[in-house]
């Protein structure tokens, strides 16, 4: 089984410039023939309510209904772009969103200046322990500076599966980036996506298949958290608007990761996150 644990679908194309095809460029059709030409059986779809689509969740759900066996919603809650961002009541809006979509796992995207204090606050604290209580896996797109913050939460519900988004954006070259997202292997609860490869590169984004990352941050995450806790994503459609087709996305880990075993490929393809997802 091939899950890919990172992708997106809009009703509308979220991005600058404008595009001719608004309306189907990211739509959910598109990312469903993408799987089928590829061999992806499930979608772990990370739901933003980005511009153009505030109400990407109920998009997502209507497309859970429509392809329950297909698409495993990761629900945006108190993203940074909200009106709610780390404010009072997060707890509770979780609840909520998970009853509302009978969720399985949610997302949430911390600001790139934020300092990840609010962690450790009683609201933060709340916040992932509502998670925990309801046996959510939470999907945390972050930057290196927020991992000794998401360290703590992950020692304090060491129930709860931690998603970090995109390799963990450490940057090729930046040691001292590298060395705290690998510190996060500590916590066993911790998993890294094996996605968005042209994010860390110091080339082209279209330069697949960004050989500079693989050897120095891709390597050292297999090395450091092994094959278990790592699990491979497209980062569909987003990844188009980067220079990378679908395919590409997927063999440049499949393919160009050389150095990791055929078993720990398969783990890593979709075997890991079925297993938090408690699939057969």
């Amino acid at each position: 089984m091939i899950i890919d644990s990172h992708c997106h679908a809009w009703e509308r194309w979220p991005y600058q410039p404008p595009v001719p095809d608004f309306y189907s460029r990211s739509a959910i059709d598109q990312l469903l023939f993408e799987m089928d030409q590829n061999g992806v059986d499930k979608a772990f779809l990370v739901c933003a309510g980005i511009e153009h689509n505030p109400a990407n969740n109920d998009y997502i759900a209507a497309a859970v209904r429509r392809h329950p066996d297909r698409i495993i919603q990761c629900a945006d809650v108190d993203c940074s772009w909200s009106d709610t961002y780390h404010l009072p009541g997060a707890a509770d809006r979780l609840r909520q969103a998970a009853e509302r979509w009978q969720l399985s796992a949610f997302t949430h995207y911390v600001r790139g200046d934020d300092d990840g204090s609010w962690f450790a606050t009683d609201e933060g604290l709340a916040f992932f322990g509502v998670a925990a209580q309801l046996g959510l896996i939470a999907s945390i797109a972050c930057r290196p500076q927020h991992n000794p913050a998401i360290d703590k939460i992950a020692a304090a519900f060491p129930s709860m599966p931690i998603l970090i988004h995109h390799l963990g954006h450490p940057g090729v070259g930046n040691a001292e980036n590298l060395a705290l997202v690998l510190a996060s292997a500590r916590y066993p609860n911790i998993h890294v996506k094996m996605s968005g490869f042209y994010y860390s590169t110091r080339g082209p984004k279209w330069d697949f298949p960004h050989r500079d990352t693989i050897d120095a941050v891709v390597r050292p995450l297999h090395e450091t958290f092994g094959g278990a806790r790592l699990c491979w994503g497209s980062d569909f459609p987003v990844c188009g608007r980067n220079g990378i087709a679908y395919v590409q996305a997927l063999e440049s880990f499949r393919t160009h990761c050389d150095f990791v075993t055929e078993e720990d490929k398969t783990k890593i393809l979709g075997g890991n996150l079925a297993g938090l997802l408690g699939l057969r």
